[in-house]
């Protein structure tokens, strides 16, 4: 018996055909688990601009990883086929929001466990993913943080807006100065006390304070 012989006999015939029913099955499931991922990034999105090719991409990709590992798991050359036709894609979208990361290697975890068979695993698992991503991305934080620009006319003016914020805020820090003759602007991160801003209307009518400005902030944007 010739090497070819004995790869052909070892692999090339091994075979694991999948019935009709068993792929019906993943697929509903993918397809619905797939939903559920969607409807819980539409919920917990929090960025800027939302996407929805992002979520129907989160559905398309949970149902392609089940088809690609049911064939997988029906023939071992065709998984190593697979895994080098895999090795030359190339992704060049940029992921914005560091949570996006997690949705997509989500959809990519059920598919391949549906495919694997462990349905009680995807569903109870995704169940309770979904659970704690609601609950912690959804958390209210009581004190937010602003950003709040002043531009004033010398360092007496600064001072006092700077004791202002000081008596007003729970908290604040100079983020960045900018100075210039007869003008200097600060950028200060402030935690309010409370929901109240009315305190910015009394800094801007402040003597030598020409102007100020309150922001919300989160870290990434302002808006």
């Amino acid at each position: 018996m010739s090497f070819n012989d004995i790869l052909k006999s070892n692999f090339l015939e091994n075979v694991t055909s999948v019935s009709v029913l068993d792929m019906a099955i993943a697929l509903i499931l993918a397809f619905g688990l797939g939903i559920f991922i969607f409807l819980v990034y539409k919920k917990t999105y929090s960025g800027v601009m939302y996407s929805a090719s992002f979520g129907t991409t989160l559905v398309a990709l949970t149902m392609i990883t089940t088809v690609v590992i049911l064939a997988v798991t029906s023939n071992v050359v065709l998984s190593l086929g697979m895994v080098g036709a895999l090795s030359i894609v190339r992704f060049r979208t940029a992921i914005k929001e560091p949570l996006d990361i997690a949705f997509l290697f989500w959809s990519i975890a059920v598919g391949i466990v549906l495919a694997a068979g462990m349905i009680p695993l995807a569903v109870v698992g995704s169940v309770i993913i979904g659970v704690i991503l609601l609950v912690f991305v959804n958390r209210k934080v009581h004190k937010n943080p602003y950003i709040v620009v002043v531009r004033c006319d010398g360092h007496d003016a600064e001072t006092k807006a700077k004791a202002f914020l000081d008596e007003k805020a729970e908290r604040c820090i100079v983020k960045s100065k900018s100075a210039q003759k007869g003008a200097v602007e600060l950028n200060m991160e402030i935690r309010l006390k409370d929901d109240n801003t009315d305190f910015v209307n009394a800094l801007a009518d402040m003597e030598g304070i020409q102007s100020a400005v309150l922001v919300s902030y989160n870290g990434d944007y302002m808006g």
